[in-house]
């Protein structure tokens, strides 16, 4: 078996893009997009009727319900390939406003099902800020699934666990960044500080009994993936699914439950205060939260202008 063949042995594997011509081939079971990823797909020629139809068939609407539905026809369209679920991204500019994103995870779940989608194959993507977890544990509660993004440390993955979230996204690659950027070193496989993290929200939510998933994500080389083998789900991106299928390289499980609840992690007592205040003692955290959603705002409004210039 290739590389991928034995990770799905372990894994779910999800595909991580907008493109969904590109997921056929690697049959993964979920999808993720984002914000980033939209944008690169509305800008390739295959796409383009898809955004102008989008456009064109809701012409009278504003702009936001008209970038929602550009959204869930992507998730419609991935929802055709994949037998599971598709993650579509709430505006990264709510990352701080509880209201408005409750507001913006139900309209869109109405989306998907007045386009006879269950709102079970949804996942509602989030940032993992304190307003954005509260957020998601009010949509928990109405039945609407959700994936905490942007998420670089155990305390956001501790409150995103009490809050009771379907799922969380734990970046590996950005994290990998931040450290070789401030030390000059480079990390390979265990020794990878994103691994690391990953495995230690992992063993953490074992040892105590979370039902939240786990899903690695933001990879840089194939490395970090098959050292995170046995993670709840991981997603890849088109490029890394391709150079797994293409090495025969074994891949052993290096997550379990076992070895979870064999260590020695302490259980944290989170609030608000205490939240916060450990996530600004982590550099690393507090400096890829902010950019992340700075990126990804960014990305918004570049896509905004592609939607106005089709008005």
């Amino acid at each position: 078996m290739n590389q991928l063949e034995q990770l799905k042995q372990y894994t779910t594997i999800v595909a991580d893009t907008g493109d969904f011509q590109a997921i056929q081939a690697f049959a993964p079971q979920d999808a993720t997009t984002n914000p980033s990823l939209i944008l690169k797909a509305v800008q390739k020629d295959e796409y383009k009727p898809l955004l102008e139809k989008t456009v064109r068939d809701h012409g009278g609407k504003t702009r936001d319900e008209v970038i929602d539905r550009l959204l869930v026809a992507f998730g419609v369209e991935i929802l055709k390939i994949i037998p599971g679920r598709v993650s579509t991204e709430t505006d990264a500019r709510l990352s701080f406003d509880t209201k408005a994103t409750i507001e913006k995870g139900r309209s869109l779940i109405a989306l998907y099902e007045a386009a006879g989608i269950a709102r079970e194959r949804i996942l509602i993507k989030i940032a993992s800020t304190w307003e954005g977890i509260r957020a998601a544990e009010v949509l928990e509660k109405d039945g609407i699934r959700c994936n905490m993004t942007l998420l670089f440390s155990l305390p956001q993955a501790v409150a995103c666990a009490e809050a009771n979230v379907q799922l969380i996204s734990p970046f590996v690659g950005r994290i990998y960044d931040w450290y070789k950027k401030s030390t000059g070193q480079d990390y390979t496989g265990a020794d990878d500080p994103g691994v690391q993290s990953v495995k230690r929200i992992y063993d953490y939510y074992r040892k105590f009994g979370y039902d939240t998933e786990v899903m690695g994500a933001s990879f840089r080389n194939t490395s970090q993936i098959v050292e995170l083998a046995g993670c709840d789900l991981l997603t890849i991106s088109p490029e890394l699914l391709q150079k797994l299928a293409e090495s025969d390289a074994p891949v052993t499980r290096k997550l379990n439950v076992e070895e979870a609840r064999a260590t020695d992690l302490q259980k944290l007592a989170l609030d608000e205060n205490r939240f916060r205040l450990m996530l600004n003692d982590d550099a690393m955290g507090t400096e890829k939260l902010a950019e992340g959603i700075r990126q990804f705002c960014a990305d918004a409004v570049k896509l905004e202008k592609i939607v106005d210039g089709l008005r």
